[in-house]
């Protein structure tokens, strides 16, 4: 926090040359800095939660951040702010919600008998063996942050990149978050306790459900983020300082960011596969090939396609890592995907590409409308064409018996 006018100057934005928006990134960033101390012991806590099998709290407590957010933009907005103050409020938003993560994990944590005091550490042998695994781990996520920031460091160079690459993660996040997350975080304690109780039949079944649950909800999502990013734009953003050309140039990057959202997602489903297995440092090594290549293809396409070059390279980046993933379990005999899992992907893959076609036919029907629409005549037919889209799609998936009506039912009642 004392260094950060250096850090910001030289790593979180070097490019910037406006004293007065590197001033406002030092003060914002100082204050959320915080922030970060209180997410290491929150990911601690969420680790302990979820080895009970007790993931409802882990997973519910990162809605506290937006929450906070909302509340803080609701009062500035009440108050009457100004955009800068705005941001300030919202940093502090930030480290609030921090505080209050811990907060409720500490107690979600001593609710569950396991209360957490302040002792003397000694290193023991399974503190030791714990030191020992996570320090790839530790360089695997460290590696994942510098991808992001060296996308942001290349972005500083062009008027508003970084802001048009975070209206467009936003979007794309929402079901990494909900899909992605959520089945990395069930499946490695799963996937230990089968591996340690020597049941391989039920780690294959575990790794096939999850890949066929990971593709058949991200891959319609990815196909409808490409196929109408303008639309799902506009109508989040689309308001204000926000104009049409900010719309095309934010859909150009989600439509980018898309493609390789069903390989951030399958990252999810595999590394567990590795880390079960005490295997740290091969996803490291995945993870390090992941950032050279993102950063050789920003830098080659950011001159022509300016921030879309950056989300181009992120996503295929991302299937690089899969892809190494995926192969180096299949020749290590560690997973072998089966028949009727095959069979699932494969029709989970048609009836996406005949929902995006069905999709891009129903949108070039009401693309002129929508321009001159209002906000909730807007809403109601671009969710109008998602509804309609889904229709098709889990039509043709449940006719063909890539999922069962039962499966569907449990998956929605679970939901």
């Amino acid at each position: 926090m004392l260094g950060m006018p250096w850090l910001v100057s030289t790593v979180v934005a070097p490019l910037f040359d406006d004293p007065d928006k590197i001033e406002l990134t030092t003060l914002m960033t100082r204050i959320m800095f915080p922030y970060l101390f209180c997410m290491s012991l929150v990911a601690m806590l969420s680790g302990i939660m979820n080895s009970m099998r007790l993931y409802f709290l882990a997973a519910i407590v990162p809605v506290l951040l937006n929450v906070i957010l909302v509340s803080a933009l609701l009062l500035a907005l009440w108050v009457g702010f100004s955009p800068v103050e705005t941001g300030i409020a919202m940093s502090w938003g930030v480290f609030i919600s921090g505080f209050a993560q811990l907060a409720l994990l500490l107690f979600g944590t001593r609710q569950a008998g396991f209360p957490l005091r302040l002792k003397r550490p000694k290193m023991t042998p399974e503190v030791k063996r714990l030191l020992v695994l996570m320090g790839p781990a530790v360089l695997t996520g460290g590696v994942l942050q510098i991808n992001i920031q060296v996308g942001r460091i290349i972005a500083s160079a062009q008027d508003g990149a970084i802001a048009l690459l975070q209206y467009a993660d936003r979007i794309n996040q929402l079901p990494l978050g909900i899909i992605g997350i959520a089945i990395g975080v069930v499946l490695l304690p799963e996937m230990s306790r089968a591996l340690h109780a020597g049941d391989d039949k039920e780690v294959s079944n575990l790794q096939n459900r999850s890949l066929e649950f990971a593709l058949m909800l991200t891959l319609p999502a990815a196909v409808g983020f490409m196929v109408i990013p303008d639309a799902l734009v506009a109508l989040l953003y689309e308001r204000g300082a926000f104009t049409a050309e900010t719309t095309a140039l934010t859909a150009a990057a989600l439509a980018a960011y898309a493609a390789g959202l069903p390989a951030y997602v399958l990252i999810k489903v595999f590394q567990p596969a590795y880390f079960a297995r005490e295997d740290m440092r091969t996803p490291f090594y995945f993870s390090l090939a992941m950032v050279i290549a993102n950063i050789v293809i920003s830098l080659s396409l950011f001159p022509t396609l300016g921030h879309v070059g950056i989300a181009v390279a992120t996503a295929v980046s991302a299937w690089l890592n899969f892809i190494l993933l995926s192969i180096t379990l299949w020749l290590r005999g560690q997973y072998r995907p089966a028949r009727r899992t095959l069979y699932r992907v494969a029709m989970i893959i048609i009836a996406s590409a005949i929902m995006g076609g069905a999709l891009y036919y129903g949108y070039a029907m009401v693309v002129g409308q929508l321009a001159s629409a209002g906000v909730f005549v807007r809403a109601i037919m671009v969710l109008g064409l998602i509804g309609a889209s889904a229709i098709v799609y889990f039509a043709i998936i449940i006719s063909s018996g890539a999922i069962t009506r039962t499966e569907l039912r449990g998956m929605i009642k679970r939901g």
